[in-house]
């Protein structure tokens, strides 16, 4: 098949709800240039991330296998040194894999020491950065509290802000993160009760308009070389607080009711999610007045987004960049917003562990699936190898374990594809755990989920089941029903499968065992035959010589 694809664009929106678009069907919301660009892909209705968590999740994305398989299973988790990332993948194919913006990575410092990495050697930056070469990484972290700065890396965003005059230690929070009263106080953008507020700097010179500017900076630097560039927005996750006009584009008419109900903090509440619902942000979020405040908040970041998006979209077109280059839009999880009695993310309801995916390619094999809306179980971790393919290069399956969407993108249905998706949560450094007493090697939660089930394996406790198809909210948890005792046991061979996958044979591929397994002994190493006779031709000659020097 010939292949057009000279170009990645890897668009991540941080904690972005599958839901919040209006392609996806969200009433109040217009986001008209994400909208466009399904209209000229695939967009994927039933994605999963392979976790709930930003850092486990992006790991996921980068190296295009399971959080069970790459280990780094919650923020601030170092990914070992060795374990192969996106650029390992594409720059071999000719591709500048270059960042702009937020990987929630942490480098195995302890493992770059024991090999002699130097951390600031070509390779160790490398290492250091999931593989990519940061033209500019900004994790969008730079809370401070009494032990220092949360990210102790200083943001080239943070210089940018001073140079215009937004002066302080930390311009991220005290102007773009932060807005102020009639009498000039700040009002941190960490109080969900300022959300609606107006950020201090203008729209111009928040970060979603630098993180383009510096996308569009990258790519008309690149002339024709050919790169996959990573941009991965910081928002709209929290602080939820945004520049004028967007702080007032919505308001609490526009805040669509939540998706629970009292059955779910009944006495029959799972034990796991009894205990992410005593979390402060759980509490928070199930007040309305936290909702109608921050939810407009969070529509507006989006819709700016959204239209940065149509900027930077018009910069590909007019350098005709929609003709050779691959764009992804999606997000590393979603957001409860007080939906299930829950804020930010954790658990696996569909606000939280669905992801928005939209994939656009520009090949004439792919002209037949645009504008279309694929319902296949769809994971993270099929992006790499979608990308790998899309470029040319070879399958490398020992290692990528996701599948590739590229026969979904040229509208044909694989002979072959999953028939479950899965999802892991490490929760043990939550209060979650201690809530619970879990041990911290206890203190995890697999899901798995096909076209109509969902199956939450919770160590320790009984399991959660939901039935996508009678029960599409997720409010009646079936884990303990007599009556589907059956699905249960289904569901949880499902996962015991994948739990005993083959994940850790990364340096030999199955073709390379197989060519060994059927080569003949022809290495000299003989064992169980009884003499030179049972050798076939011409392996048994070397041994004939030696016979006959002996007679």
């Amino acid at each position: 098949m010939n292949r057009t694809v000279k170009n990645i664009l890897f668009i991540m929106c941080d904690q972005l709800r599958f839901d919040y678009l209006s392609c996806a069907g969200h009433p109040h919301l217009h986001t008209p240039n994400i909208d466009a660009l399904a209209a000229r892909g695939v967009r994927f209705s039933r994605a999963y991330a392979q976790s709930p968590i930003c850092g486990a999740s992006r790991m996921c994305f980068y190296t295009g296998r399971y959080v069970h398989s790459h280990g780094a299973s919650w923020n601030n988790m170092p990914l070992k040194v060795g374990e192969m990332t996106m650029g390992d993948y594409l720059r071999p194919l000719g591709l500048r894999t270059v960042l702009v913006g937020k990987t929630h990575m942490r480098a195995d410092t302890e493992g770059m020491a024991r090999l002699g990495i130097d951390p600031a050697s070509k390779i160790g930056v490398l290492v250091s950065e999931c593989g990519f070469e940061p033209f500019e990484r900004d994790d969008g972290l730079y809370g401070v509290g009494p032990d220092g700065r949360h990210d102790d890396r200083e943001p080239c965003y943070n210089d940018y802000l001073r140079k215009l005059g937004y002066d302080g230690d930390n311009p991220w929070h005290d102007w773009a993160n932060a807005a102020a009263d009639d009498d000039g106080e700040l009002l941190s953008g960490w109080f969900l009760k300022n959300a609606g507020k107006p950020a201090r700097i203008p729209d111009e010179h928040s970060e979603t308009p630098y993180m383009t500017r510096r996308a569009i900076d990258f790519i008309a630097s690149a002339g024709d070389d050919p790169w996959c560039l990573h941009l991965s927005y910081i928002k709209p996750h929290w602080p939820y607080i945004v520049p004028a006009p967007y702080h007032a584009l919505y308001g609490p008419d526009d805040v669509l009711p939540p998706v629970r109900a009292e059955i779910e903090r009944g006495n029959h509440a799972h034990p796991v999610f009894r205990a992410f619902m005593d979390h402060r942000v759980a509490r928070a979020f199930s007040r309305d007045e936290v909702r109608h405040a921050a939810i407009p908040a969070y529509m507006g970041l989006i819709r700016q987004i959204d239209d940065q998006l149509g900027l930077l979209f018009r910069f590909l077109e007019e350098r005709d960049l929609f003709d050779d280059t691959m764009i992804v839009l999606t997000s590393d999880h979603g957001d409860y917003l007080g939906d299930h009695w829950l804020g930010e993310k954790d658990l696996f309801h569909e606000p939280s562990v669905k992801i928005p995916l939209i994939v656009y390619d520009p090949s004439k094999a792919a002209d037949t699936a645009r504008g279309t809306v694929c319902d296949a179980l769809t994971e993270s971790i099929d992006l790499l190898p979608t990308f790998v393919e899309a470029l040319g290069g070879d399958p490398q399956p020992h290692r990528l374990e996701g599948l590739s969407l590229m026969p979904f993108l040229c509208g044909e249905m694989p002979e072959s594809w999953r028939l479950h998706a899965v999802s892991e949560h490490d929760y043990s450094l939550l209060p979650a755990a201690r809530a619970l007493g879990t041990e911290l090697s206890n203190s995890r939660l697999f899901m798995v989920t096909d076209e109509r089930w969902k199956y939450v394996h919770a160590d320790g406790f009984r399991p959660m089941l939901f039935d996508l198809e009678t029960d599409p909210d997720e409010f009646v948890d079936l884990g303990d029903d007599p009556d589907c005792e059956d699905i249960r046991a289904i569901m949880d061979a499902a996962l015991k499968r994948w739990a005993l996958r083959v994940s850790q044979r990364t340096a030999i591929s199955e073709d390379e065992i197989r060519e060994m397994r059927d080569r003949p002994a022809d290495n000299g190493i003989l064992i169980g035959f009884w003499d030179a006779d049972e050798l076939p031709e011409p392996l048994r000659r070397p041994y004939r010589k030696i016979l006959e020097k002996r007679m």
